[in-house]
């Protein structure tokens, strides 16, 4: 993760800082998000020699995505912000026909919340959310939002 924060400074963000080993990075810039994510998703490639999808959100998204559904007495690693380019509409019937008892989920702006009581990895819906959401996507759990949010504020 250092040398991500390196290649983060290297393409002019300010105050670039990881959390923990999981591709996660907040930092400053005034540049628009689609601009920086092609600018990250090259540095990357050029210094690892692999392209992955990037996704970069403004603190007010990664702020909605942790507060803006009905999931907050939940344990927060079992609730999962899926992000995508575009706002998803997906087939209700299957992702019934998928959930487990207590399995529930929220279609936001260009996010998919999703509550798996019985653990994520152990989730057909979660397993087949690339085919059911077919557009790029990352997910990540409501500890890890909360504490990227937490670094965001925080920084100077």
């Amino acid at each position: 993760m250092a040398e991500f924060r390196t290649v983060l400074a290297g393409i002019g963000l300010g105050a670039a800082g990881t959390y923990i080993q999981s591709g996660n990075a907040v930092f400053e810039s005034a540049l628009p998000a689609a601009e920086l994510e092609t600018l990250i998703r090259s540095a990357v490639a050029a210094r690892f020699g692999f392209a992955p999808e990037t996704f970069v959100l403004s603190v007010e998204e990664i702020a909605a995505a942790v507060t803006g559904h009905p999931f907050g007495g939940a344990e927060p690693k079992l609730v999962h912000v899926v992000f995508l380019r575009e706002t998803p509409a997906p087939d209700e019937a299957a992702l019934r026909a998928l959930a487990l008892p207590g399995d529930g989920w929220l279609v936001g702006p260009r996010r998919f919340t999703l509550h798996t009581p019985g653990g994520y990895g152990t989730s057909k819906l979660a397993e087949r959310l690339g085919r059911l959401l077919p557009q790029p996507m990352t997910a990540r759990n409501l500890r890890t939002l909360a504490a990227l949010h937490a670094m965001a504020i925080a920084q100077p």
